[in-house]
């Protein structure tokens, strides 16, 4: 599944291109897609053990670029916090460390010329999305619309009031824990909101067509909720 998923998203990224923004006291690393006449951007936050070359969130963005989205997938931590979090999980559940580098990242994507002027989203993955939803709350004029696909948004249950971005949940349906969590942080955000059990699916949508369908939620999604650049032709 994960090689085939790597193939598809190596096939369609030509207008990829790597970025590295500086960092309070880091660098950050990432892969900045702008398609042609691009309507908006999504910002992807990862989970824990993942990066920016994640097949997964690779693949949804790849069909958010089909669809007239730029895309930027970067790393939020750095290779020695990875190393330091994979033995000890020092930094996974730091949600306000993992925010704080999505603010900063969403900083520079503002003054980037190719996304001047694009309204942005978000797409969060396990604690990424709590990440995503604690940014979200925290810039409530910047970010549109927010997608959470297996995501722990109720590591960022205190923020949830403040986020204005429309919000969709997306859990698998034998992702039964998780589902628990997602009901509990829904009932916690005040913004326009959905909440999407995927039939069939665990944790990491690795049935087929599963991840299929998450990208064709969060694509409607954006698309819905993200109004289009003014730039856009």
């Amino acid at each position: 599944m994960e090689n085939k998923l790597e193939n598809e998203a190596d096939s369609f990224s030509g207008r990829e291109i790597s970025i590295g923004i500086a960092g309070k006291k880091q660098n950050i690393y990432g892969n900045l897609n702008i398609p042609k006449g691009a309507r908006a951007v999504v910002v992807f936050a990862h989970g824990s053990g993942s990066s920016r070359f994640s097949p997964r969130n690779r693949y949804v963005a790849n069909v958010l670029n089909k669809n007239g989205l730029g895309t930027l997938l970067f790393d939020l931590l750095t290779e020695e916090e990875e190393k330091i979090d994979a033995y000890s999980a020092e930094y996974r559940f730091n949600i306000g460390l993992l925010s704080a580098r999505l603010v900063i990242v969403t900083d520079w994507l503002v003054k980037n010329p190719s996304a001047k002027d694009m309204k942005i989203g978000y797409f969060g993955s396990s604690t990424g999305a709590a990440a995503a939803l604690e940014a979200a709350a925290e810039q409530p004029g910047r970010i549109y619309a927010v997608v959470s696909r297996g995501g722990r948004p109720d590591l960022a249950m205190e923020s949830l009031p403040a986020v204005k971005a429309p919000t969709l949940l997306i859990v698998g349906g034998e992702d039964f824990q998780v589902i628990e969590m997602n009901e509990a942080a829904f009932k916690n955000l005040s913004a326009k909101k959905k909440l999407e059990i995927v039939p069939g699916a665990t944790h990491l949508f690795e049935e087929p067509g599963a991840l299929k369908k998450v990208a064709s939620l969060a694509a409607s999604w954006f698309i819905k909720n993200l109004p289009p650049s003014e730039n856009a032709k």
